[in-house]
């Protein structure tokens, strides 16, 4: 009928903490069950390696695991987030970018800056630390065509945390972004991720941006790292953000607040300064959050001993967070929550190497005492978790204009093989921090 209007119902706004405990009903619920299922598998491990080493295997390997997926699953259903919108004015802006041997990469970086277009002043800052390639000369060249590019040329090779802290002192602006050498932001990444920054709760002092695959074609390895940033990392992130506090505000591209950084101290001397510092963050009561769609594209490792190394220098930054800043574990807030989650992934990486990886072997001659059939109920959340993150992140990618590109290859080795090599890495991660060894920051 001419003249009527239809109305539309009002979103019903279901509080977070009410999100929290529901997700937690569900974990719990999945949990009760796996143990029942697990019953009989649990009895016969029990025979043969005795009723501690059972109950480690077991919990490690399954049910720990399956509360977390159940939990994850439960919350990014439920995660409706407000939109961006545009504001009034945006902040002028500080850009640090720590580059050690980045001849190839760095002038993309900088173009990419260049065509974000960003309707208030930048002020860009490289830290040439210590390169021994072309990385300085072409800051020099790239000076004259950019009036916002400055470079700060280290003495030495200091690592990435001292690069970062000499340009924090450096810094003009009260907004300040971190991206990596090697990476390429997309158009309206900057606009994205200070919008999200600006509409998120007031005591948020650092939002951390999306990081996609950007060599994603060249072999197997990055195939499958595609669709670990693509949807791992990525609901890991969004979760946390949904229950406010982000746990890594990851260097490779994250905007903070600088008075904030200074009260901390910036960045700790240390293998994961990124991970350290949203701990410093978060311990002093600050929210972290995470604009999904404020996208940049990076260099992943391309060959295993790249990855591995990698993955070590993530597992021993989380290590170096609980070591720096065990306060942490203290804090009222649902973000804490993920922190002792964090405390379980020794137990569970170590449970899948030692017993998981041999228990494959053994299936293979039809001994299922440790990868069995009670195993395979963890795959139904697996894909089911796959499934849910993937329809999330393209329509994300619908409105950015981007397209999921047809992976199936990587897709295969992500699902099956990854972890073969994924959770071993992290044990020697773990490893390394025991134990002291030498620190380097040759790899992200």
């Amino acid at each position: 009928m001419a003249g009527v209007k239809v109305q539309v119902a009002p979103r019903i706004y279901v509080p977070v903490r009410i999100k929290f405990a529901v997700a937690l009903v569900v974990a719990v619920g999945w949990t009760v069950f796996s143990v029942w299922m697990a019953q009989q598998w649990m009895s016969d491990l029990t025979g043969r390696v005795g009723v501690v080493a059972a109950a480690l295997l077991v919990g490690g390997i399954a049910i720990v695991p399956g509360f977390m997926n159940a939990f994850l699953i439960a919350s990014l259903a439920m995660d409706r987030r407000p939109p961006r919108r545009p504001l009034d004015d945006y902040p002028p802006l500080t850009i640090l970018i720590a580059a050690y041997n980045e001849e190839a990469s760095i002038l993309d970086t900088l173009a990419s800056i260049e065509r974000q277009n960003y309707p208030a002043p930048l002020q860009v800052i490289v830290i040439n630390d210590g390169s021994r390639d072309a990385t300085a000369s072409l800051v020099r060249g790239a000076e004259v065509k950019y009036p916002w590019l400055r470079l700060l040329d280290m003495p030495g090779n200091g690592g990435k945390a001292k690069a970062l802290n000499a340009g924090l002192k450096l810094a003009l602006n009260e907004l300040l972004v971190t991206v990596d050498a090697d990476s390429y932001l997309q158009k309206l990444a900057l606009v994205s991720i200070v919008e999200r920054y600006r509409q998120d709760p007031p005591n948020t002092r650092a939002v951390a941006g999306k990081i996609l695959v950007r060599n994603s074609r060249q072999n197997w390895l990055t195939q499958c790292q595609e669709w670990d940033y693509f949807q791992g990392i990525a609901a890991i992130k969004r979760m946390q953000s949904l229950y406010q506090g982000t746990l890594v505000a990851q260097g490779a591209f994250s905007i903070y607040d600088r008075q904030a950084l200074l009260e901390v101290g910036g960045w700790d001397d240390c293998v994961g300064e990124d991970i350290v510092l949203t701990w410093a963050l978060l311990k002093a009561g600050y929210r972290v959050g995470h604009c999904e769609d404020a996208c940049i594209f990076t260099n992943v490792p391309d060959n295993v001993r790249q990855f591995v190394r990698q993955r070590q220098r993530w597992a021993r930054g989380m290590m170096e967070a609980f070591r720096q800043h065990p306060g942490i574990l203290l804090v009222p807030r649902m973000s804490t929550f993920f922190v002792y989650w964090n405390l379980l992934y020794p137990w569970l990486d170590l449970a899948f190497t030692l017993g998981f990886v041999p228990g494959i072997v053994l299936a293979l001659f039809g001994y299922y005492w440790i990868a069995g059939p009670m195993t395979l109920a963890l795959l139904p959340l697996a894909v089911l978790m796959s499934v849910l993150m993937f329809t999330i992140e393209r329509r994300m990618f619908d409105r950015l204009g981007l397209k999921v590109r047809r992976n199936r290859v990587g897709l295969c080795i992500y699902v099956i093989f990854y972890s073969l090599l994924l959770q071993p890495a992290s044990v020697l991660g773990y490893i390394d921090e025991l134990f002291k060894t030498r620190k380097t920051w040759g790899t992200k």
